[in-house]
């Protein structure tokens, strides 16, 4: 048969194989074009590719250094402007509002000078040497109103910053839900405690008379001028400036502030003993000269009367001020 005979199968074979050979030779040269065409092609659109990637990241290196450069400028500005505040002496009338007292300059000065001569007054009375019936009036109408005034300011800023955090929670609780910055800064100014409450209303009313937030809460520093409050400006200031996620910035920020309020505990607790020495130390000679005047009156007295005693009180009260400065700045950390 036809199909059994091998010879037939075989020529049959090679009859094929010659002839796909022929075609594949006559082919071959237009296939191998077609290839390179095919890959120019290909070559051709990963250039282009390439081209739009480093062109997007071009655009986005020149948008990140141009943000860069701006946050740059604001935080250059910042400073200037703290520096600027710092170097100014403050005046009265804004140590007043520190301390969250509703007077003004003139009735202070009213107020020290009518204590000043109730002091003298009582001298008078007592029948005290004249010199300390003129001084120690004169020291109590300028020395005394300003230390309570100071001493205002601290405790006013210590309650500060122990409602500040909380604040920021309001405001970064009040964002993720929704509310705009200016509801959630109006929010605290109506629900914190003071005087975070004074401080923050005083920002809104900055706002309702025309500035931005950003200046209003850098406006904050000159009423409270507390680190603290510097970063809450400039996170406000570069969120304006260059944008970003505000409420993940401002719940950053109440962490660091509850650390570095931890950190000041901490350190007041290890210097607790540092301070007690230094105390004691301090106030040893006047412990020493007050029992010896106790127990022999004659010994003391002659510091008081002879013009020799009173160079050696100076001498000893000058040294003993130098030693305070110096043992309170030793044991005086800034954090």
């Amino acid at each position: 048969m036809f199909g059994a005979d091998p010879t037939v199968l075989l020529i049959v074979l090679l009859t094929a194989v010659s002839a796909a050979a022929v075609c594949y030779g006559i082919l071959y040269s237009r296939i191998e074009n077609q290839k390179k065409a095919d890959s120019r092609v290909n070559r051709v659109k990963q250039a282009e590719t390439d081209r739009v990637k480093v062109k997007a990241a071009r655009d986005r290196v020149q948008e990140m250094s141009k943000r860069r450069k701006s946050v740059q400028d604001t935080l250059k500005d910042l400073e200037r402007r703290q520096s600027e505040n710092s170097k100014k002496r403050q005046s009265l009338k804004a140590r007043l509002a520190q301390a969250g007292l509703s007077l003004t300059p003139s009735r202070f000065y009213l107020f020290s000078m009518l204590f000043g001569l109730f002091v003298m007054l009582i001298l008078f009375i007592l029948h005290a040497p004249p010199l300390v019936i003129l001084g120690l009036p004169f020291a109590v109408m300028f020395g005394l109103p300003l230390w309570v005034i100071g001493f205002l300011i601290k405790r006013r800023q210590a309650k500060f910053l122990d409602e500040f955090p909380n604040a920021l929670d309001l405001i970064t609780r009040s964002i993720r839900s929704g509310l705009p910055l200016n509801d959630a800064v109006r929010l605290v100014a109506a629900e914190a405690r003071e005087p975070v409450k004074a401080e923050f209303r005083r920002v809104v009313e900055a706002q309702q008379v025309g500035l931005s937030m950003s200046d209003a809460c850098t406006r904050m520093t000159n009423h409270m001028p507390l680190q603290e409050v510097s970063f809450f400006a400039i996170v406000i200031t570069i969120q304006a400036q260059a944008g970003g996620n505000l409420s993940e910035a401002l719940g950053n920020l109440a962490k660091v502030l509850r650390e570095r309020k931890k950190m000041k505990a901490k350190v007041k607790a290890l210097s607790m003993e540092a301070k007690a020495s230094a105390v004691i130390i301090g106030a040893l000679p006047f412990i020493v000269m007050l029992l010896v005047y106790l127990t022999s009156p004659q010994y003391m007295m002659i510091l008081f009367t002879d013009p020799r005693g009173h160079l050696i009180l100076i001498g000893a009260g000058l040294w003993m001020s130098i030693g305070i400065y110096i043992m309170r700045n030793m044991v005086n950390f800034e954090i």
